[in-house]
C-alpha cells in the first residue's frame, strides 16, 4: 500500500489543484487554513475575522481596510457542497449573547467563504475598476489535526514511539493502566477482537486524561480516538500501539498484524483523504497556539507541544510562490501566533511570542527555508479583559481585569462567573528556553509554587453602538495584512 498509496494520494491532489487553478482563472481566491490543535482558539478566530471583515471594522494595520479600499465583505456559498457551513451566526451569538460563553469546541469540519470586493493601490488596477477576491475558509476539530504526522509512519514506528513516550515525565502514571496491558498483550498471539477493544479503551481513556487542564499535553494521535465524529463506534478505531520494535515484521493472523491493518486501514482512508481534501490545497496559513495552557500545566507540557507542533507541521508543503503551485499548491505566507494575549499584560506580549518563536522553531526554520515568509505574533481574537495598575505596597503591578469564568481558581478563591477582577499573572522568563526547560518555569497548575498563574475569562461585554457591534481584538489587523494583504493590493 506505502508506494501505491503514496502516488494515488498525490495524483489525486495534483487534479484537485487543476481544477481550483481553473476555476481561480475566473474568480480569483485564497484558500486560508486555520490550523491549530484542541482549544487553540481557531473557532473564535474565524468568527471574529470574518465579523471584522463583513463589518468593516477598524483595522489600522489592516492597510487595505486602513486605506479605504475595501468595498464591502460579504458571505457567499461555500464551494465544496459536501462541507457543511461554518456557522458563524451560531458562534457569534455565543459571545455576545446575554449568556456569554465562548463556542463549543469543533465536532465536524465546516467551510466558509466571504467574497471581498476592494480597489487595487496599483495604477492599472485602477483602471479596470474593483476587484474581487473570494477567500475560503475551513474549521475542524483540532483533535484532527494530530493525525497529519501518521502519514509517514508505519503501526511499528508510531507504536514504538508512542510506547516509549507514554513511559516517562507526566505521561508514564496516566498510561498505567493502559501500560500494563500492553505489556500483558504478546504481539505475536492470535489476533483476537477482544483483546483489540480492551487496549483500544484503555488507550483511548489515557489520551483522555493526558488531554486534560491538568496536564495540557497535546501529542495524542489518533485524533479520532478523542473526537470520533461519524466514526463513533466504528472498527476503524478499534486499534492500539503495541510494544514492538520499530522496524518489524508483524506474524499473520496475529493481534500485531491485526492491529497494524486497521491502523493502515485509519491513515489510508481516513486520514489522507482529510488532509488531500482540506489541507494539500492551502495557500496560506496561521498556526494557532495555546502556549499560556502549555505554560500553566508546566515545563512537560510545554515540551509535548513543541513535539506535536514539529510532528504536525511535517505534513504541509510550505515554499515561495512558483508555476509548480499549480500541479502541487505551497503555503507560501505562514504566521504562528499565540493565542490568549489579552490573558497578559501588552509588556509581556514580547516574552509570550519568543516563547512561541522557540516552540515552533523546527517548523519556521523548515518553512523558512523553503521560500516561505514566516511571521510570529501575540493575539486575541475576541479581547476579554482591560489592563490596569494596581497599587500593593508602594510597589505598582500592571494588571488584566475581566470576569473569570466560572468554576476558575486562583488560590483558595473559586469564582462564580460573575465578578469582575484584576490580576497580576507574574512574568514570563525572559530567556525562552527556560520555559522549555524541566524545572525553568512553574504553571499554576504544577503543584508547585508558580512563576505565573493563568486563570480563563468569559468573553467581554459587548455595548451596542449606533454603527453596529464591534468585537475588541488584540493583533487581528496586523495577522490579516500578513496573510491577505498583498491579495488586496
Amino acid at each position: 500500500m506505502g508506494i501505491i498509496g503514496n502516488i494515488g494520494h498525490e495524483a489525486r491532489i495534483t487534479a484537485r489543484s487543476l481544477l481550483d487553478a481553473a476555476s481561480g482563472m475566473v474568480e480569483p481566491s485564497l484558500r486560508l487554513g486555520v490550523t491549530g490543535l484542541s482549544r487553540a482558539g481557531k473557532t473564535v478566530f474565524i468568527t471574529s475575522l470574518v465579523h471584522a471583515l463583513t463589518v468593516g471594522a477598524r483595522m489600522p494595520l489592516f492597510r487595505a481596510a486602513g486605506e479605504g479600499r475595501i468595498a464591502s465583505a460579504r458571505l457567499a456559498p461555500q464551494p465544496d457542497d459536501a462541507v457543511p457551513r461554518f456557522e458563524i451566526e451560531k458562534h457569534l451569538s455565543a459571545f455576545t449573547g446575554a449568556e456569554r460563553h465562548w463556542p463549543e469546541s469543533t465536532r465536524r469540519i465546516a467551510e466558509l467563504r466571504v467574497v471581498i470586493d476592494y480597489q487595487s493601490q496599483g495604477f492599472w488596477g485602477r483602471q479596470f475598476g474593483p476587484s474581487k477576491l473570494n477567500l475560503d475558509i475551513v474549521d475542524y476539530p483540532g483533535e484532527w489535526l494530530l493525525d497529519l504526522g501518521l502519514m509517514g509512519k508505519s503501526f511499528e514506528r508510531w507504536s514504538s514511539e508512542t510506547v516509549a513516550q507514554a513511559r516517562i515525565g507526566a505521561r508514564a502514571a496516566i498510561a498505567a493502566d493502559w501500560l500494563e496491558a500492553t505489556a500483558a498483550t504478546d504481539p505475536g498471539t492470535r489476533e483476537s477482537e477482544d483483546v483489540a477493544r480492551r487496549n483500544a479503551a484503555l488507550f483511548t481513556s489515557y489520551l483522555r486524561s493526558a488531554r486534560d487542564a491538568r496536564h495540557a499535553l497535546s501529542a495524542l494521535p489518533p485524533g479520532r480516538f478523542l473526537m470520533p465524529g461519524d466514526l463513533e463506534g466504528s472498527p476503524a478505531l478499534t486499534f492500539a500501539p503495541l510494544d514492538v520494535p520499530a522496524d518489524g515484521t508483524a506474524p499473520a493472523g496475529s493481534i500485531w498484524a491485526l492491529m497494524g491493518r486497521r491502523y493502515d486501514a485509519y491513515v489510508q482512508h481516513v486520514v489522507r483523504p482529510f488532509f488531500r481534501d482540506h489541507f494539500a490545497r492551502l495557500d496560506r496559513q496561521i498556526v494557532l497556539v495555546d502556549a499560556l495552557t502549555a505554560l500553566n500545566a508546566g515545563p512537560d507540557a510545554v515540551m509535548d507541544l513543541e513535539n506535536a507542533l514539529a510532528d504536525v507541521l511535517t505534513a504541509f508543503r510550505h515554499g515561495g510562490p512558483s508555476w509548480l503551485g499549480v500541479l502541487r499548491p505551497r503555503i507560501d505566507r505562514l504566521l504562528f501566533a499565540a493565542t490568549k494575549a489579552d490573558h497578559l499584560h501588552h509588556t509581556s506580549h514580547d516574552r509570550l511570542e519568543a516563547i512561541l518563536a522557540k516552540l515552533v522553531e523546527r517548523a519556521s526554520v523548515r518553512a523558512g527555508a523553503a521560500g516561505a515568509m514566516v511571521d510570529i505574533l501575540a493575539l486575541a481574537s475576541v479581547r476579554a479583559t482591560r489592563e490596569g495598575q494596581v497599587r500593593r505596597g508602594g510597589v505598582e503591578y500592571p494588571v488584566i481585569i475581566g470576569v473569570p469564568e466560572a468554576g476558575e481558581q486562583a488560590g483558595d478563591e473559586i469564582f462564580d462567573g460573575e465578578r469582575e477582577m484584576a490580576f497580576f499573572p507574574g512574568d514570563l522568563p525572559a530567556d525562552p528556553s527556560q520555559a522549555l526547560a524541566a524545572g525553568g518555569f512553574r504553571g499554576r497548575l504544577s503543584g508547585a509554587e508558580a512563576d505565573m498563574r493563568f486563570v480563563n475569562f468569559r468573553p467581554p461585554q459587548i455595548e451596542p453602538a449606533p454603527w453596529g457591534m464591534r468585537l475588541p481584538h488584540i493583533r487581528l489587523d496586523r495577522a490579516l495584512e500578513f496573510l491577505i494583504g498583498d491579495a488586496l493590493a
